[in-house]
């Protein structure tokens, strides 16, 4: 996770920093500068405001704080460290190659960097871990507030460890130019070497991207399509209560939710990740003209994820809709609905679903998958598309019998 401009800093590829460069070859034009801090700039304050927004729907309305909705705080906390405290350093150093800082910022900022991705990716793992049980296992208990809160305060304690190396090697050195000016360079100081000479850092940078990319990326898909075949892949014969329709649709919108979320994170660290194989296999690729700017928009894209995800949920998401109009209410043109925030839009709910038939069903699903409403006052019957296919007959039985089972 360290910067571009660490690896540029080693101009003469020899270990030692160049001291025959005339001034700094690493600053762009002001043109090229204005072009990137308004992306950067506006990246960071949609970032940030948006998540802080997500953080008050959660904890400011009671009914809102379900087990889900709990881990997308740790999200939006997350996101919102890394584009406040990391994202803007990095940004001024890597466009002015300077690190006007200090030191303790140095190390702070890639600290910031490392544990707000590793508590991102897990706390997406724990989500989609968490919908896999409650779908595809709902008789099970559910996970209490008490585990919610002790799982995310265990993804940051995990996370901090992946950081620490960040703390310990992390350092600045002054690089003085013929012309009399000067830089100051953040870069990583491994016991075997400096950056780009350490093999130590490319083997830490190697975990790193399995741990926080391909394992979760691979995870993560399998749990949502094993979700995703349980909820739209099959069909069932049974009776569907309107409480039960309702839980189901309101299951399959979160699972959609969340897949675009991963689906979201997958593509913008890709390239991040591809740029580090590339040039570490190649390390003369950062010696071509415009890798800086090429890198600039890999950096941008890989961070911009931060800003995705309340968009995400404001989108797809009513109570998230609600509560983020609630907080733009003195807005002109803003409109917030007269209802308040309701159990019945929970992202999550505490009602297990099945099809198996009630006393109380208002709904029956036919043999050729469609779903016929009954009324006792009303002889007719309106069918429309089935809502209730997700669960099996057979697989609700299943589930049942080995919830029975003493063993």
């Amino acid at each position: 996770m360290s910067t571009h401009n660490d690896s540029l800093g080693w101009a003469n590829g020899s270990g030692n920093f160049s001291l025959e460069e005339p001034e700094n070859q690493f600053i762009l034009p002001w043109w090229k500068q204005l072009i990137w801090t308004f992306l950067f700039a506006g990246m960071v304050i949609v970032a940030t405001g948006g998540n802080l927004i997500v953080i008050w729907i959660v904890l400011a309305h009671k009914r809102m704080r379900t087990v889900t909705n709990y881990f997308l705080v740790n999200l939006a906390i997350a996101d919102a460290m890394v584009s406040s405290l990391n994202v803007t350093f990095n940004y001024t150093y890597m466009v002015n190659s300077d690190w006007p800082f200090g030191r303790p910022y140095c190390k702070i900022s890639q600290f910031v960097a490392v544990l707000s991705i590793c508590a991102s990716v897990f706390t997406l793992m724990a989500i989609s871990v968490d919908r896999y049980m409650a779908i595809m296992h709902p008789l099970r208990p559910r996970m209490g507030r008490r585990m919610t809160l002790c799982i995310a305060a265990g993804i940051w304690v995990i996370g901090s460890a992946f950081s620490l190396p960040m703390l310990i090697f992390f350092t600045t050195y002054t690089q003085d130019f013929t012309n009399g000016d000067q830089r100051v360079i953040c870069y990583a100081e491994w016991p075997d070497g400096s950056t780009t000479e350490s093999y130590q850092e490319y083997l830490y940078n190697v975990l790193f991207m399995v741990m926080t990319y391909f394992i979760p990326i691979g995870s993560m898909g399998y749990t949502y399509v094993r979700v995703g075949i349980e909820l739209w892949g099959s069909q069932s014969i049974g009776e569907c209560t309107q409480r039960q329709l309702e839980n189901i649709k309101s299951k399959r919108r979160v699972v959609k939710m969340m897949m675009v979320v991963v689906a979201i994170f997958a593509v913008c660290w890709l390239p991040f990740h591809i740029y580090f194989i590339i040039t570490s296999h190649m390390p003369e690729i950062i010696n071509l003209p415009y890798i800086q700017e090429v890198y600039l928009a890999i950096y941008w894209l890989a961070m911009s994820n931060s800003m995705y995800n309340p968009m995400i949920y404001f989108w797809m998401n009513t109570r998230f809709r609600r509560g983020f109009k609630q907080f733009f209410s003195w807005c002109p043109y803003v409109q917030v609905p007269p209802e308040g925030l309701t159990r019945r839009e929970a992202v999550t709910t505490r009602f297990n679903y099945s099809c198996s038939g009630s006393p109380e069903a208002n709904y029956r699903i036919n043999r050729n998958g469609t779903l016929q409403r009954t009324s006792m006052a009303n002889s007719s019957f309106e069918t429309e598309k089935t809502i209730c296919e997700s669960y099996s007959y057979a697989s609700f039985k299943r589930k049942r019998w080995n919830s029975n089972d003493p063993s």
